[in-house]
């Protein structure tokens, strides 16, 4: 991020590296060896992943080492909380994309022959989408930390925090960290499903390590922005 110290512009650069390892032996050392919490996390991802939303937002928390699987009732509770939060944030998206396809049959049925009319409209709705898509995706992050930190919802979509957090965090820095994680775990996954046969089994398995990693990963972003 860019500091202004005395009128004078020093650049500090986020250590990504010691980010994506600490995350990586946070993950590693809540499963490996704990064969039991790994078929915790197997089954709460199974159940809908409800329990598996709590669980990570346990690890937003902060909790170091990673939390046991226990209090079920309270990680199905939590995982709720956590669905509904990232309902509410993905409705701006969901309304463009209804409008857009809607808007695009719509127009078909009534004109089919203006098809590259339609196209283009569409084309120029599914952009909106994804723009809209990627600052709801960069906001909502440190929102569902912050509502994991707080125990509030409504903080969750306390937009003036939120930017706050991100700007001490520098908004480049936090655009590029969570482009590298979201890289990595991706390269795992095409690197898991292109396994013949077995693919989508070992990318099962390595769900809850992944989440752990990825959560972990977040929420060492976060409190970045405390040392800001």
């Amino acid at each position: 991020m860019i500091l202004n110290i005395d009128g004078i512009f020093v650049v500090k650069r986020m250590d990504f590296g010691n980010m994506v390892g600490e995350s990586f032996a946070y993950a590693k050392d809540a499963v490996v060896g704990k064969w039991m919490q790994w078929l915790l996390l197997l089954v709460a991802t199974i159940l809908i992943a409800i329990p598996l939303l709590g669980y990570t937002l346990k690890v937003f928390r902060g909790e170091k080492p990673a939390p046991e699987v226990d209090g079920w009732g309270t990680l199905v509770i939590d995982g709720i909380k956590y669905l509904i939060v990232s309902i509410i944030w993905a409705i701006p998206c969901l309304i463009i994309a209804f409008v857009t396809i809607g808007a695009g049959i719509t127009a078909y049925v009534m004109n089919p022959a203006a098809i590259i009319g339609i196209i283009g409209s569409m084309l120029a709705g599914f952009l909106i989408l994804l723009v809209v898509a990627i600052i709801t995706g960069l906001l909502a992050t440190i929102g569902i930390v912050r509502f994991a930190r707080t125990g509030s919802m409504g903080e969750a979509f306390n937009f003036g925090a939120i930017i706050e957090t991100i700007g001490k965090i520098g908004w480049l820095d936090y655009i590029i960290a969570l482009i590298i994680i979201g890289i990595i775990i991706g390269i795992i996954e095409v690197i898991c499903m292109a396994i013949p046969y077995i693919g989508m089994i070992i990318l099962f398995l390595l769900t809850p390590p992944l989440v752990l990693w990825h959560a972990r990963y977040i929420s060492q972003l976060y409190d970045s922005a405390g040392a800001a």
